[in-house]
């Protein structure tokens, strides 16, 4: 009966969602805009609609496995040739949406340690400022050589993400020797800066070191969603709001998979999405340091 409810909750979420996006196409429609409206997100070969697939498949992993939202969303949109900045930015600003249901629906599933959340949270939010000013006032101004150590990074990332499906699991007497605040203020840097990192990285390390799976997957989404604002908002300031296409496919596209995918932490067959997930990045990966170089 739980699980019905469950279920049922999720499904009228759905509805809902759905229902408001009739009206508002409706409303559109009515008015007169609709095909100005569908102009405009056909403008950049149809960014505004790949984005939305890539947000999808993008929210589905990370709000299942609590990582790779923004290692996929990095590689793809540096893929398209996207500056860094823009990419970072682009990807906080729709993340904080998505991984605000996604955390609402962690913490309804109870799946998430308070104290975990603020031992890792606190040092993130430092870390995503500095690494938000950071690539303002370098990715900018050095946008290819940005780009180019970005993709590298995201190449390591896709190995390390490889690498996981082939890692046993650590003894939990290890569990105490995680530094948790260097964790956190590292994994809110690299996120921040490069787009993407801190599932692989934190969430990784957590589960590695024997943190309870859910726990750790919920209670990083949590600590990833105060940063993400962080680095939003920071971004905001510094950037102001670019290629709002990008961001708005993103949202769209995650916003509707974010409350269904925490049902899946529990039910996917982590081995085989480390695979399928590290591959992927890998591949895209090489394509942008080799078009970078070349």
């Amino acid at each position: 009966m739980v699980i019905t409810r469950k279920v049922q909750l999720r499904l009228n979420v759905l509805l809902i969602t759905v229902a408001i996006v009739c009206i508002v196409v409706f409303s559109l429609y009515n008015l007169g805009y609709l095909d100005e409206l569908l102009n405009v997100l056909a403008k950049d070969n149809y960014i505004f609609y790949w984005m939305m697939l890539v947000g999808f498949l993008a929210e589905i992993v990370a709000g299942s496995m609590g990582m790779g939202y923004g290692v996929i969303c990095t590689t793809t949109l540096l893929f398209l040739n996207i500056p860094p900045h823009i990419v970072s930015a682009s990807i906080h600003s729709a993340e904080s949406f998505t991984t605000a249901a996604g955390s609402i629906s962690h913490i309804k599933l109870k799946n998430v340690s308070k104290s975990l959340v603020k031992k890792l949270a606190v040092p993130a939010i430092i870390g995503a400022i500095i690494g938000a000013l950071c690539l303002t006032y370098v990715g900018e101004y050095y946008s290819k050589i940005t780009k180019t150590i970005i993709a590298f990074y995201t190449l390591y990332l896709g190995f390390q993400i490889l690498s996981n499906a082939f890692k046993p699991k650590r003894k939990k007497s290890l569990k105490k020797t995680t530094n948790l605040t260097r964790l956190g203020l590292i994994g809110g840097f690299i996120d921040s800066f490069a787009g993407g990192g801190w599932g692989p990285l934190v969430t990784g390390t957590l589960i590695k070191n024997s943190f309870t799976p859910r726990f750790a997957v919920g209670s990083s989404t949590v600590a990833k969603f105060i940063l993400t604002l962080t680095a939003a908002i920071t971004f905001i300031f510094t950037l102001g709001i670019q290629h709002w296409n990008i961001i708005l496919g993103l949202l769209a596209g995650g916003i509707v998979t974010a409350p269904f995918s925490a049902m899946l932490t529990s039910k996917l067959h982590v081995k085989g999405m480390f695979i399928v997930i590290g591959i992927l990045v890998i591949i895209m990966s090489s394509v942008t340091i080799y078009k970078s170089v070349f």
